[in-house]
């Protein structure tokens, strides 16, 4: 189906399937905001603001690609039942941007990267650069957004939105002191972090990393073998302790890379695999975005400071 037919047929499903506000005149449960999130990142964000306010559905699943997803017939039901539809923005959502971009006209949708100054945002190709929440200075500032998104929705529980608000933004304060430290015990020289695809450029900005990945900042691009034989000399020459691979995307990229770099006479190691644009599994501490981020940069400072398995 082409894609100038399929979003407004998106748009007329979803029109058609309601929403509206929270009800004060309902129970308890059926009072909370319906709120549809794209990433797991934006649905932990909004569980933390809205609390026991909030029913929050999150579309895409640990180990889901959010450059590629497309929605299916499941998602159109949900996001039509939404009071309230909280996606990334900056085209993460490369498939789905335009629908939810018209959505907008419909009913309430918040991208949690409007608002934020963009000359704080990396520019790559020149694009924004997405996973902007790798720097958690910015992703404080999503949390005004979305505090501010649900309290004009729900005007009666702003308080408690505010103060769950101010507790998370307390609680990123110490993650963000505990990654500068634990990124500062890596050995100058060995502050390089290789992936599959560029999605920890902010990480690197923020912590003092510098940042080389295969492929752009989209899963989209595919890299060449010339892309592989530029960092697999790269590595050797620098001889560069290790590389890692993500959650969310083939490790067959860095595995190439892995068999070039050998064949220059180098072995590098898998330092193991990072989250990038999706989660660990929910109930897990990887399953939320502090857990996540921790799971990373320990990941990191422990390959890059000693050793890894060659194998």
């Amino acid at each position: 189906m082409k894609r100038w037919i399929l979003v407004p047929l998106l748009i007329l499903l979803v029109a058609g399937c309601g929403g509206g506000g929270a009800d004060q005149d309902k129970g308890p449960a059926e009072t909370r905001l319906r709120v549809v999130t794209t990433t797991m990142q934006t649905g932990d964000l909004v569980r933390h603001v809205g609390g026991d306010y909030v029913d929050v559905q999150t579309l895409m699943s640990p180990g889901v690609d959010p450059h590629q997803y497309k929605a299916s017939a499941g998602d159109v039901d949900r996001l039509g039942r939404a009071d309230l539809i909280v996606y990334n923005g900056l085209h993460l959502e490369a498939k789905m941007g335009e629908v939810l971009e018209r959505l907008n006209t419909r009913k309430p949708t918040l991208a949690v990267a409007s608002g934020i100054d963009e000359k704080r945002f990396i520019v790559l190709d020149g694009a924004h650069d997405p996973h902007f929440w790798f720097d958690v200075e910015l992703w404080q500032e999503a949390i005004l957004n979305v505090t501010a998104q649900l309290s004009y929705l729900d005007p009666a529980h702003t308080e408690e939105f505010r103060r769950n608000a101010a507790a998370y933004s307390r609680e990123l304060e110490e993650l963000n002191t505990y990654c500068r430290q634990r990124m500062q015990e890596i050995p100058e020289k060995q502050r390089i972090l290789i992936t599959a695809h560029d999605a920890f450029n902010y990480l690197g900005r923020a912590y003092g990393l510098e940042v080389r990945g295969l492929q752009g900042i989209s899963t989209v691009t595919e890299a060449g073998t010339a892309d592989v034989q530029d960092l697999a000399r790269l590595i050797a020459e620098r001889r560069i302790p290790a590389l890692f691979v993500e959650t969310s995307v083939s490790p067959r990229a860095i595995e190439a890379v892995q068999e070039a770099v050998k064949a220059r006479g180098f072995e590098v190691g898998i330092g193991g695999e990072l989250y990038s644009d999706a989660m660990g599994d929910e109930g897990t501490p990887e399953g939320t975005y502090a857990g996540m981020l921790r799971h990373n940069v320990e990941t990191i400072a422990a390959a890059l400071s000693g050793g890894v398995n060659h194998e």
